[in-house]
């Protein structure tokens, strides 16, 4: 896959935090209805509800316009789609516009493949745009990426519970007490926006949960 492609640099206003030490969760249609995501010319984002499952279906980074996140957690139930190198979808969080910024990100056409490297290849940390996956997977194999256990439906939705710490990342998939990534932060950024990452095919986002640290 080549370099993720985003929208040209543009200015974006973080200027609202989640409060301190305050869980919120999110409606994200009706941030979309009530114009409250950043959806960048040439990105998509429309409504979605499934069940229990009320949120969007998107494409490219969707901020969440006047949200800052520092270091806390992030949950999110996400839903992909089993296309080969064509769906990749996450958590954007530290931004400072489309090309600065962390992310945790799955590969769903990965998590039923019998190809034992490509096995180990389903969620991945990146800080773009030092550290982009070819990158780290040249300079650092199996580091910031890394299987699941056990390993999901690519059609089914998930469970990402992400913890930003001033150092480490760490990620629990569908209630998992057992991390399926554990690494070192790879800048000193504590504070940023935060967004909905999806590459190329659009991906699906509900109930996402902040709860700030700081």
């Amino acid at each position: 896959m080549n370099r993720f492609l985003f929208p040209s640099l543009f200015a974006l206003q973080f200027v609202v935090a989640v409060c301190c030490g305050q869980t919120i969760k999110y409606d994200l249609s009706q941030l979309l209805a009530d114009h409250k995501l950043a959806v960048l010319s040439g990105d998509t984002c429309k409504a979605l509800s499934d069940g229990q499952y009320k949120g969007v279906t998107c494409s490219g980074i969707v901020w969440l316009n006047g949200v800052k996140f520092s270091t806390g957690s992030i949950d999110v139930d996400l839903r992909g789609r089993d296309v080969y190198q064509q769906n990749f979808l996450g958590i954007a969080f530290h931004g400072n516009d489309t090309t600065t910024y962390d992310a945790v990100y799955f590969r769903p056409f990965n998590f039923q493949t019998p190809d034992t490297l490509r096995h180990k290849h389903m969620v991945q940390y990146i800080s773009e745009p030092l550290y982009p996956w070819e990158r780290l997977r040249k300079e650092h194999p199996l580091v910031y990426e890394n299987t699941i256990s056990p390993a999901p439906m690519p059609q089914n939705w998930l469970h990402a519970h992400i913890v930003v710490t001033r150092d480490e990342i760490t990620v629990y998939v569908n209630h998992s007490t057992i991390p399926s990534l554990k690494v070192k932060k790879l800048n000193d950024k504590n504070e940023g926006g935060i967004g909905l990452w999806d590459v190329y095919y659009a991906g699906d986002f509900a109930n996402l949960v902040i709860k700030n640290d700081h």
